[in-house]
């Protein structure tokens, strides 16, 4: 499935197709559990925020006749809609780190030739999920670094400068200035530190080690992995595209009967309800596929990049050989350093070649005791067999 030499760009296309091909049932299993459960949570924060808040929304929404919202009651309001903004982003983020630490851990399952199950992937992605919870968060906010100090220099000047009266040109476009100065920085960054998630699940390592083994394989090579990670991005955005268009094609064509009869001033029929529900549902569906494919098959691109690079700089596949002729040997699996799920230290050789002669036995050792007597019981020195002592 995963040729075990340097991948070309093909190489990591078409691994990363077999692999999702092969491993279909585990990788939407859990991501169906994961979008399940985050569903629900975020449903249940939207129903308290609007519970704590259900007596100030018919102020704010709709005050009297020619009169603003009070004070009163648009303040709880704010304070509810912004902590319920919060919350789900932290709840989005959260299921983010859990499909992107399951993708490596079925890949390495899958560079080393072994099954997996739902079990396994789910219990492997929970167990690496704050490790990558912390890499993502850390990567967003060391690449986003330089586009947040534009911004937070931009900003002030303009609204300064409007504050005014009459805005200057130049101060307006300012902004968009320092942001596209900032841009190639930040895409330097997210490039150089994309293989952490990898190496956070593949390598068991922290958030800040993986981050500096990131750097560590990609440095030399970036153009390479960003022109790679650029081509499979486009690849997902338009397989993505192309699963959706059927779903939305047969949800327009389920809803039209709503909107055949929907200028003639009457009340929503039934016929007209089940067409409208038929038609969004299968356009929500057809969104709902096209985002797993394409979060499965950038993870699952981008860990192939991080095997790439070990294979390249490390010989991961000496070490992948002699930890399968382990196995082979009927030893189990084995914790050979290098292989994927070991770390290894960067630059050096993950494992001696697989076709390296064994070790030789040391001789064995000889005892330097005394020694039995071999002779009868009671027979003295110098005394014929058979006469005992009188």
């Amino acid at each position: 499935m995963v040729p075990l030499r340097p991948l070309g760009l093909g190489d990591i296309a078409s691994a990363s197709f077999a692999t999702l091909g092969r491993h279909w049932k585990q990788l939407v299993g859990v991501m169906l559990a994961v979008q399940g459960i985050i569903l629900l949570v975020m449903a249940l924060l939207a129903g308290i925020a609007i519970a704590s808040v259900y007596d100030h929304i018919e102020p704010v929404f709709d005050p009297p006749y020619g009169q603003e919202p009070s004070a009163e009651h648009l303040a709880p309001f704010l304070v509810a809609a912004i902590t319920l903004f919060v919350l789900l982003c932290a709840v989005g983020l959260l299921g983010m780190a859990v499909l992107t630490a399951l993708c490596p851990a079925v890949l390495r399952e899958a560079v080393m030739g072994r099954p997996t199950t739902f079990r396994a992937m789910w219990r492997t992605a929970l167990r690496r999920t704050p490790a990558v919870l912390g890499t993502l968060a850390l990567t967003g906010l060391i690449a986003g670094a330089p586009v947040f100090a534009a911004l937070a220099v931009g900003i002030p000047l303009v609204i300064a400068s409007a504050s005014g009266g009459d805005p200057s040109p130049a101060v307006v476009l300012l902004l968009p200035a320092l942001v596209l100065l900032a841009a190639p920085v930040a895409i330097w960054l997210a490039t150089r530190l994309g293989l952490a998630p990898a190496v956070a699940v593949m390598e068991e390592a922290g958030p800040v080690a993986a981050l500096r083994r990131s750097a560590a394989l990609v440095k030399g090579d970036w153009w390479r992995i960003f022109g790679i990670t650029l081509v499979g991005s486009m690849i997902a955005m338009g397989v993505s595209y192309l699963i959706q268009m059927p779903f939305q094609f047969i949800g327009m064509f389920g809803m039209l009967p709503f909107m055949a009869e929907g200028g003639e001033g009457t009340g929503p029929s039934t016929g007209m309800i089940v067409a409208l529900v038929f038609g969004f549902s299968f356009i929500l569906l057809g969104s709902g596929v096209s985002q797993m494919f394409q979060i499965a098959y950038t993870q699952l691109f981008s860990s192939l990049l991080y095997v790439d690079q070990r294979m390249r700089r490390e010989n991961l596949v000496s070490a992948i050989l002699a930890e399968l002729a382990a196995e082979t040997a009927g030893t189990g699996p084995t914790a050979t350093p290098g292989a994927p799920g070991t770390p290894a230290a960067p630059g050096a050789p993950a494992a001696p070649p697989a076709d390296a002669p064994p070790a030789q036995p040391e001789p064995p050792r000889t005892e330097t005791g005394p020694q039995p007597d071999p002779r009868p019981n009671g027979q003295a020195d110098g005394q014929p067999n058979g006469q005992a002592d009188s």
